[in-house]
């Protein structure tokens, strides 16, 4: 093949057919964490219990979250006929690419395909999202894309001058934010309506009708749920109060000054490192001219003031986790490709520095990509060779790719990184798993679960729990194990954590092991008729 003759739209199809398998090859092996377990306890306790309005775990009130992302996960978990981590994580994969598709859409009303493709595939191929929440069902994913889509609305509609529907749609999309998890989607619709109507000096709109009807609008939607809340339980006061303290619990107000400028200092370093590869661009903002090359585009200051204005509140909070800013990075990512253009164009130190680094890095993973054959671990690979060859053929004729194709090494990255991640998939995942004590967790509970099906089993006391534990067993019970603070039937069975209850006369029959904190396992046990 004559590389000079090389059709660059192959790679946007490569990109695009292979993104899917990426994402799904093997999703389902790892164990759930507690925050998945979380979201699928919670979701089926619902179908269990036959009250799709009121979230519970252990048949506890759950206040933390709002019922979206139940709602979503009993969807499919409905219309694929289980509960399984498969199943909860398809909906992650499915918003990630709904999200990529949105940033492809509103970048190409400004910029080339490749620009428009570059800014999608930047959300997908970050190592945050890559090799970590795309392989999780969590809420974050869906809500970012929610976020990021209320972002565009308001740039676009403002440009345009149609005010209703900017505000109408923007605290529709802000009404559904809140609904999946709670307060944070209010604060960014304040944030960026604020800065950009500053901004653009049109402060006195914020005064309008069309605002009026757009906050009436999101009072309508999640008023409408809380309504159906309240009817069944009528204890809003205890609802709203936690939804405040989800939203400030991370902040000075918890941790002090100390910890605070602590987290002001390593904040930009730890993001930098999550969202790599492409946060290295950065270095593309090291010159004199870059406030002037920033305000000619007025998408990219639009991008960069809304990333500024709402990355405050998490910069300042000592625990951020990356994916509470998936939202937001695409709003830089977006500047990194604008200026590398003008980089490339302009041949300069930082565009000739990252691009042989890339091609290091390339290189190196290429040949790296070969080391199953020379590796015991991962063990009971199905078609392990003829994964190997494939992998790190492709690996390698992408490598050569982006060292011919100077042009377009951008693209030849992002799909080398698709690439990359299917191998991810066939050798890591799997030899994750084999090593992983989630799933001896996981197996644990689900013997227990199993085992005590036709029998009662309570949770005892203020025993706590790990939810991915707890999803498990629950799932293995067949119902909800509901949390027993007296009045204990002597014939049924307790999950028991000893630390809480040392001296508590019961017969262990069975230990339940949790992934974490000091103690290993949870006892489930009997007890004693005099109890």
């Amino acid at each position: 093949m004559k590389i000079k003759s090389f059709d660059i739209r192959w790679l946007y199809w490569a990109g695009a057919i292979l993104l899917l398998p990426a994402l799904l090859i093997n999703l389902g092996v790892l164990a759930f964490i507690d925050d998945e377990g979380i979201r699928s306890l919670v979701a089926m306790e619902m179908q269990l219990s036959g009250d799709y309005i009121t979230p519970t775990m252990h048949g506890d009130f759950y206040y933390n979250k709002p019922p979206l992302y139940n709602w979503i996960l009993l969807v499919f978990f409905n219309l694929f006929g289980r509960f399984d981590e498969w199943v909860a994580r398809f909906p992650t994969v499915l918003c990630l690419l709904g999200y990529a598709a949105t940033i492809f859409y509103f970048f190409k009303q400004h910029y080339t395909t490749k620009v428009a493709f570059l800014n999608a595939f930047f959300l997908v191929t970050c190592g945050r999202m890559l090799f970590w929440d795309s392989l999780l069902g969590l809420i974050d994913t869906c809500f970012s894309w929610v976020v990021f889509t209320t972002f565009m609305l308001i740039y676009h509609q403002f440009k345009a001058g149609k005010f209703y529907q900017l505000f109408l749609g923007a605290y529709f999309l802000t009404a559904i934010g809140f609904l999946l998890k709670g307060l944070p989607s209010v604060v960014f619709l304040g944030f960026t309506l604020l800065a950009w109507f500053i901004y653009k000096k049109a402060f006195k709109k914020l005064f309008s009708l069309p605002h009026i009807l757009g906050g009436l609008l999101f009072l309508a939607v999640i008023g409408g749920y809380y309504l159906a809340y309240y009817i069944q339980n009528p204890d809003l006061e205890r609802v709203f109060a936690t939804l405040f303290s989800e939203s400030s619990k991370r902040t000075i107000t918890n941790y002090g000054i100390g910890d605070t400028i602590i987290h002001f200092f390593s904040f930009p370093f730890e993001m930098i490192y999550h969202f790599l590869p492409w946060t290295l661009l950065v270095i593309y903002f090291f010159r004199r001219d870059i406030k002037k090359l920033i305000f000619q585009d007025e998408f990219i200051t639009y991008n960069l003031l809304i990333f500024l204005v709402n990355v405050i509140l998490y910069w300042t909070s000592p625990e951020v986790y990356p994916r509470y800013l998936l939202m937001m990075a695409p709003l830089v990512f977006s500047s990194y490709i604008y200026l590398h253009e003008i980089h490339k164009a302009e041949n300069t130190w930082q565009y000739r520095l990252l691009s042989n680094l890339f091609l290091v890095v390339c290189v190196l993973i290429a040949i790296g990509s070969f080391a199953p054959f020379f590796l015991e671990r991962p063990l009971n690979i199905p078609f392990r060779t003829l994964k190997t060859i494939a992998l790190g053929g492709g690996l390698s004729f992408l490598a050569y790719l982006y060292w011919q194709l100077k042009a377009h090494r951008m693209v030849v990255l992002v799909v080398f990184l698709v690439v990359f991640r299917i191998g991810f998939d066939w050798f890591v995942l799997p030899d994750r798993n084999q090593n992983d004590y989630g799933d001896e967790c996981r197996i644990s509970a689900t013997e227990t679960g199993e085992t005590l099906r036709n029998d009662p089993l309570f949770v005892y006391g203020i025993t706590p729990y790990q939810a991915a534990t707890s999803f498990y067993m629950t799932r293995a019970y067949g119902k909800i194990i509901q949390r027993k603070m007296s009045d204990f039937p002597t014939e049924a069975y307790y999950y028991i954590d000893p630390r809480y209850y040392p001296e508590l006369p019961y017969t262990k029959t069975k230990e339940v092991k949790v992934r974490h904190g000091d103690l290993k396992y949870y006892v489930i046990g009997q007890l004693p008729i005099n109890q």
